[in-house]
């Protein structure tokens, strides 16, 4: 995949790329980062990407101008890209989504400023994304997020094929809890089914702890989520008095 993204503090995105797996994704050739000034697209002599809202009101907005070059730049020297606004108006970035977004050949990320962007923006994108219902001062960190999400569900970027699909999310639930060496620690010891061998009776304990988990920290998530007939039943039983999500 490649990604360029369009933004006026490049030098946000320099230590991000050079470590973990997006610096191996980009070493391995399964991920391309271009980062690209957007006050070299702007015209006037003091490269200025803001003004006034018309209006009247607080903050500057970003012009209009410089993005569309850059973006029509881009696209002339490396190909049509799916182009996307990180905005906090935008639709939230979710799994379902990041996985509809690993399979674009080419992503094209404005990051935002200052009071907003000038709204015409839309005319030359495919899509606004937010990644959560608070503001942050600019669209750098969510580039980055978007970036990370996207980038380890890419073939071979994780080295394992199946490992993402263990992730929070990736069926829906949330992750249970995960346990390593040692067995015991202060008192505190790894669940016996985990060190049973009986890889059936793992299988089963870990589903059933996704959907306790999911039924104590974001409920919402099962009106959505494929559960089958066996999920259905168990969480009919951890809803009901003195059920354990310890069960096997």
């Amino acid at each position: 995949m490649e990604v360029h993204i369009l933004t006026i503090f490049p030098e946000m995105f320099l230590a991000p790329f050079q470590a973990s797996m997006l610096q191996r994704a980009q070493e391995r050739g399964l991920l391309h980062v271009h980062v690209h000034n957007l006050r070299t697209f702007a015209t006037d002599r003091h490269h200025i990407t803001d003004d006034a809202p018309y209006g009247g009101g607080a903050g500057m907005i970003m012009k209009l101008e410089p993005m569309v070059r850059g973006i029509q730049a881009i696209q002339e020297n490396f190909g049509p890209s799916h182009v996307i606004l990180l905005s906090p108006q935008g639709m939230v970035l979710t799994q379902e989504h990041a996985k509809t977004l690993a399979t674009q050949e080419r992503l094209l990320l404005i990051c935002g400023r200052y009071g907003g962007v000038d709204a015409r923006i839309q005319a030359y994108t495919h899509a606004e994304v937010s990644i959560g219902d608070y503001v942050l001062t600019g669209g750098e960190i969510p580039a980055l997020v978007l970036i990370d999400v996207v980038g380890r569900l890419l073939p071979g970027v994780l080295g394992d094929p199946h490992s993402a699909e263990e992730d929070s999310l990736f069926h829906g639930l949330l992750q249970g809890p995960q346990y390593t060496r040692p067995v015991a620690y202060g008192g505190l010891r790894v669940p016996d089914t985990l060190l049973s061998g009986d890889h059936a009776a793992i299988q089963r304990w870990r589903r059933r702890q996704a959907l306790w988990t999911t039924l104590q920290r974001r409920p919402d998530l099962l009106s959505t989520a494929p559960l089958t007939p066996q999920d259905h039943a168990v969480l009919h039983a951890l809803q009901h008095a003195g059920a354990s999500p310890d069960g096997s």
